[in-house]
């Protein structure tokens, strides 16, 4: 299973770096900006995501993922003393907990039970959720980020080039297999 684990860390450490490369585009004011009401910000994303991170990988095999000073209610309200940079301070804090728990797992606390919001659930699904969870939002933030970010740089294949991209990956694979 280390390799299971091995694998839900790189794909989260690629949703952590996009969201960055994506945040990184942005101006104070397009990571503050809403398109509308009851939409998140960039920044509230951010935010939640901080304080989910926190929660939930917090002594992830012992405590329940849900912490009691969670308020997971002020996660999507921006408040005096909200910065952009304690904001992603509390980013890196919470994907820190994350990156260090998932390098303390060992094969035998795959099969062990966890508890999220007083629910027994496997430490696998745990995993799933959380990939999940970053997954979802990673794309509201560079969704958001794109709109708001004034000369976007791509995230990945530029429209036009996955033809040239295609034949530099086949031609890769092809020499590796002939090396």
């Amino acid at each position: 299973m280390q390799g299971f684990i091995a694998g839900v860390t790189r794909e989260l450490e690629s949703y952590k770096k996009m969201a960055e490369k994506s945040i990184a585009q942005v101006d104070d004011d397009g990571f503050f900006a809403s398109p509308g009401p009851e939409t998140n910000s960039i920044a509230v994303i951010v935010k939640h995501m901080a304080g989910n991170l926190r929660s939930r990988w917090t002594n992830f095999l012992t405590e329940d993922g849900e912490k009691p000073d969670r308020d997971r209610d002020c996660e999507f309200e921006i408040r005096p003393g909200d910065t952009r940079s304690s904001m992603m301070l509390a980013w890196e804090d919470g994907w820190r907990r994350a990156f260090d728990e998932l390098a303390r797992l060992s094969d035998a606390d795959v099969g062990r039970t966890v508890m999220i919001r007083w629910e027994p659930t496997s430490v696998l699904d745990a995993l799933h959720r959380q990939m999940a969870h970053a997954a979802y939002h990673v794309g509201q933030i560079t969704l958001l980020a794109r709109h708001y970010a004034p000369d976007w740089q791509t995230l990945s294949i530029p429209i036009g080039a996955s033809e040239a991209f295609n034949e530099k990956k086949r031609q890769q694979a092809e020499a590796a297999r002939t090396a």
